[in-house]
């Protein structure tokens, strides 16, 4: 995640505690867990990387075994576990488990497409602790029905969202950008203004799942950097206004880099403490700092790797699996430099970057190591920008 309202308006979060102050040893970090703990979903997403449908899924985790599994995570000192889906408030133990996780000190969050979030539901996820609710929008109006696969989709997300502010539950809202949807950017700004939002995340498509099929029509470079100029752009305004909104942009590390040369052009001296903060940061972090566990239990680098398991919770402890450099795939994603191929290994951003999403990269060309088509950055910024001496983090 790149954090634009820390970077440029100073706005802190208890996310910039694992984004700054994470250990470079990759065999002393310890990764957020975004867990599907159901596959069912009562919509059908044109990107979902599970692949979910409104149906019962065989062989997910029992109650039992997802408390064992919290207890592994939280003896691995796991800081953050993300329900995640398919639609999380669909499982009926949902709230029974975090209670529990609650318990053992873990921090918890939703991630939710908000269709189902009545005002006694946000009571309920308000009362029982969880500390954020993501609410995943991907358009305005019939754009994002369309998205989401469900005529009044966006009616249903838009009435969640207000429930959980009006019992004064932290929420935020989650974007995909893609071709279909990047025009709606500035109507979230207002959307986001209006409604009392705390906190937005723009992601950039991974092409995982029914995700792949969008890959034909991912947004291209130039409208990339178009969008991510308005983001810009606004994030700065919110400061002008002193308004306090929490802006981040996920899954696409070049942004950092694209927002550091942005400062350097009229504010060199920020622009340095910007670029020692994005390389303490470290970049991507798939196999290392963040990870997934499946509905059957399945371990993956992260929610986006689905086609690959390092191993099952239900036949060995999390950390067990986590740390295991046996598998070829797990070692080299934790010390991955070396393997980059193309543009990366050359480029003078690859520390703060740490060659963005392999998992994009080995979706659109067959190789885990080629270049991630989604780094937007010209061979000029890569190669000639001149950077700031190295110091120590």
């Amino acid at each position: 995640m790149i954090s634009f309202s820390g970077l440029l308006n100073d706005i802190t979060s208890y996310g910039d505690n694992l984004r700054y102050r994470r250990s470079k040893d990759a065999s002393q970090r310890r990764p957020i867990a975004v867990w599907n703990c159901s596959r069912r979903c009562n919509l059908n997403c044109v990107h979902c990387y599970a692949d979910s449908r409104d149906t019962a899924y065989a062989g997910e985790l029992t109650t039992d075994e997802a408390r064992a599994m919290i207890r592994d995570l939280k003896d691995f000192n796991v800081p953050v576990l993300l329900f995640s889906g398919g639609e999380p408030l669909m499982r009926e133990d949902l709230f029974e488990l975090n209670t529990y996780a609650r318990e053992r000190g873990l921090r918890t969050v939703i991630s939710t497409n908000g269709t189902l979030i009545t005002p006694r539901m946000a009571r309920r996820i308000k009362d029982t602790g969880f500390e954020y609710i993501g609410v995943s929008l991907d358009g305005i109006g019939e754009n994002n029905d369309r998205f989401r696969g469900k005529i009044g989709a966006f009616d249903a997300a838009l009435s969640g969202v207000r429930n959980l502010v009006d019992v004064g539950q932290k929420v935020g809202l989650r974007f995909t950008i893609t071709g279909h949807n990047y025009r709606d950017i500035p109507r979230l700004f207002d959307l986001v203004e209006k409604e009392a939002v705390n906190r937005i995340c723009f992601y950039h498509l991974a092409y995982s799942g029914r995700g792949s099929d969008l890959k034909p029509n991912d947004l291209g470079l130039e409208d990339t950097r178009r969008a991510i100029d308005q983001i810009y752009d606004w994030v700065l305004s919110l400061k002008k206004r002193g308004i306090g909104k929490e802006v981040l942009t996920v899954d696409n590390h070049a942004d950092g880099a694209y927002l550091y040369l942005k400062v350097k052009r009229e504010d060199p001296v920020r622009a340095e403490a910007i670029y020692h903060l994005l390389r303490a940061n470290g970049g991507n972090a798939s196999g290392v700092g963040i990870s997934n566990i499946d509905n059957e239990g399945h371990v993956h680098a992260d929610q986006f790797w689905q086609k690959v398991s390092f191993g099952n919770v239900r036949m060995r402890k999390f950390g067990d699996i986590w740390m295991d450099t046996s598998n070829e795939l797990m070692a080299r994603l934790k010390d991955r430099q070396p393997f980059l191929k193309g543009r990366c290994p050359r480029c003078k951003f690859l520390d703060i970057c740490n060659g963005n999403l392999r998992v994009r990269a080995w979706a659109a060309t067959g190789d885990v190591w080629a270049d991630d088509p989604a780094c937007y950055l010209t061979d000029k910024e890569v190669f000639e920008t001149q950077t700031p001496p190295v110091k120590a983090v």
